[in-house]
């Protein structure tokens, strides 16, 4: 067998699977404000929804809010990845990371990994996932 072969074969099983894989945002957890309770809960409300757009601004005014609280980063990252924004979700992923680094729910997710490492540049995984289409309703 070609060694080539083999490593494009892992290569697309890896790229399907995280493609099949459904990236949830986070909850804000206990000691944070109620502005960035509340607008991270309605972005993952919009989020779940499909309303990538609308979460995307729940989750900036979340980061506004608590500027040093992880899951609000790593959500906007989310939103972002969704909108085909990678570079700025790299950003928001690595600074989700930074405050973090031991919330395995932020750091070992495959979305979080798959931006760190690749710095940004997602074009291909996004292009596999449909990620490219912009908000998923009619406004």
């Amino acid at each position: 067998m070609n060694p080539r072969i083999g490593v494009i074969a892992i290569s697309a099983l890896t790229l399907l699977w995280a493609c099949a894989t459904n990236y949830a945002p986070l909850v804000t957890g206990p000691g944070a404000s109620p502005g960035a309770t509340t607008h991270n809960a309605e972005g993952m409300t919009h989020y779940k929804m499909g309303h990538w757009d609308v979460a995307k601004g729940h989750f900036e005014a979340a980061v506004k809010a608590e500027p040093d609280r992880a899951v609000p980063h790593y959500n906007l990252g989310l939103a972002l990845h969704r909108l085909g924004s990678h570079s700025e979700a790299t950003a928001h992923f690595k600074k989700a990371g930074e405050l973090a680094p031991n919330n395995p729910d932020i750091t070992s997710s495959h979305v979080y990994r798959h931006h760190v490492r690749s710095g940004g540049h997602g074009d291909a995984h996004a292009d596999c996932c449909g990620l490219r289409s912009g908000p998923s309703y009619g406004h």
